[in-house]
């Protein structure tokens, strides 16, 4: 299958760079520079009935016609793929609103080009991911996790959690690799009514720490993204399905 990317960005310099690393990378580029063309550009991709399964949008938010944050919405309704925003504006709130709206993960510039291949390749195994069984059994060292019976192993010895603690620590897992919002976070482990308290999170996120990290004060598995949310890293040492 092959794998296309919309790369939607108005400066040209950057655009024609990026369009070249990802061509190595093997994949098709396709090119906006505005918004109307990158709707003109998913349309085709409907019209030509191309599976939204092999695509991802990567998109900046200073566009000339408008905000790159309407072609997400816009996008999630018309043309489902995974977004990744890469922008210029690096506070915190136009983050959290861009992951709560939908976007898989967001670049402030400038980056890296290898960064921005690593963030893709996730977003596109999660596509890929969602459509199949997901796994509930996982390995990390010596850390054994499983969601199906509600178990964590450590050097074979069960490690205690607590019940919000164990749907905290699930709720990261089955989105690992991408970051999730404070929001998201407080919506789906304690309710609507929690979404504003955030010392929640940062309470029960240490406790978690303490059990699960072999340096509670230098995580390895539960990542912060300061401002924004907490990250479960990325799954590349998942051994059992």
């Amino acid at each position: 299958m092959t794998l296309r990317i919309l790369l939607v960005e108005d400066d040209l310099t950057l655009r024609y760079t990026l369009q070249q690393a990802l061509e190595i990378e093997g994949f098709v580029v396709d090119l906006a520079d505005t918004l109307a063309g990158a709707k003109c550009v998913l349309n085709q991709y409907k019209n030509e009935q191309i599976s939204m399964e092999s695509c991802l949008l990567l998109v900046d938010l200073g566009l000339p016609d408008g905000d790159g944050a309407d072609l997400i919405h816009w996008s999630r309704a018309h043309a489902p793929m995974p977004v990744l925003v890469i922008s210029a504006r690096d506070d915190d709130s136009s983050k959290v609103d861009l992951l709560d709206a939908g976007a898989e993960d967001y670049l402030v510039k400038p980056f890296s080009i290898n960064e921005l291949k690593a963030r893709i390749r996730v977003a596109l195994r999660r596509q890929a991911l969602s459509g199949s069984a997901v796994s509930e059994e996982f390995i990390f060292g010596s850390l054994e996790i499983s969601l199906k019976r509600h178990q964590v192993l450590r050097d074979g010895v069960k490690v205690h959690l607590t019940p919000k603690e164990f749907k905290l620590l699930a709720r990261l897992l089955r989105q690992a690799g991408q970051v999730v919002t404070h929001r998201q976070l407080l919506q789906d482990v304690w309710g609507p009514d929690c979404i504003n308290h955030v010392h929640y999170l940062r309470l029960y996120m240490a406790q978690l720490r303490g059990k699960l990290e072999r340096d509670p004060t230098a995580p390895e598995l539960l990542l912060t993204e300061t401002g924004v949310g907490y990250r479960f890293c990325e799954l590349s040492d998942v051994l059992i399905q």
